[in-house]
Parts: C-alpha cells; structure tokens; sequence
C-alpha cells in the first residue's frame, strides 16, 4: 500500500523560472528533472516537484517542511541568501526572531520566491 511508497512535495508556481532561480540557487537544491510537464528537485531522498499554474503562492499554510539538525545554522545561511523568516503571533505560535519553539520542536518559515510557505524544523529529543 501507499506505506511503502515514495512521496513528493508537489508545490504551485506562479513564473517557473523564477522559482527554479529560487530552488536551486537561494536553496541549493540539484535539478533532478525538468521536461515541459515536470520539474524536480532532490532533497535527503525525498522530491520537490514544480508546477506552473496561476495559483501558485495562494496557499496560507507551510506546504513542505525541511527537518535539519541545527536550525540556527541553516536559518543562517539562508538568511545570507537574502531568505527572510516569518513572524507569527497566533493562538498556540508564537515567533521569536522568527523561530518557534516547543517542547518537540523548534521551527521556521519562509516564504519561496512565489510566495509558497515553506518551514525548516529541528526536532528536540523527547
């Protein structure tokens, strides 16, 4: 059943190249695909998939998640890549400087270039 099967990140894109100057250059992702119909990216095993459609940036929730041993490194590089974290103050979320944290977790979100929500997590040691 579907246990036993890769899953992908399929994520809407308003202008494609654009978003592939954001994935591969701001992020540091390798191209593993790209026809008229498909574009794809590698991270840690798992694939982010492109797609181009009007839609794209419309979603107001975090669309994929990167987990990462040390957030404040990865928050850092991103940040010299010109990448800037959200800040929320909502019932149970509360940012810091853009960070989150919990008793499980401490996360961040960002915005891609199409204006998706995007989130790096570090998970804490139960």
């Amino acid at each position: 059943m579907l246990s036993d099967s890769p899953i992908a990140a399929i994520i809407p894109v308003n202008d494609m190249d654009r978003a592939k100057r954001f994935y591969s250059e701001t992020l540091g992702l390798p191209l593993t695909r790209e026809s008229a119909e498909d574009t794809r990216y590698e991270c840690g095993g798992t694939v982010i998939g492109l797609y181009e459609t009007p839609y794209g940036g419309k979603a107001e929730h975090t669309l994929a998640s990167w987990k990462v041993a040390d957030l404040d490194a990865e928050m850092s590089t991103l940040r010299s890549k010109g990448v800037t974290f959200e800040d929320y103050d909502l019932p149970g979320i509360k940012t810091v400087d853009g960070v989150v944290e919990s008793d499980t977790m401490r996360g961040a979100w960002f915005k891609d270039s199409e204006g998706n929500i995007l989130c790096v997590v570090e998970e804490r040691a139960a």
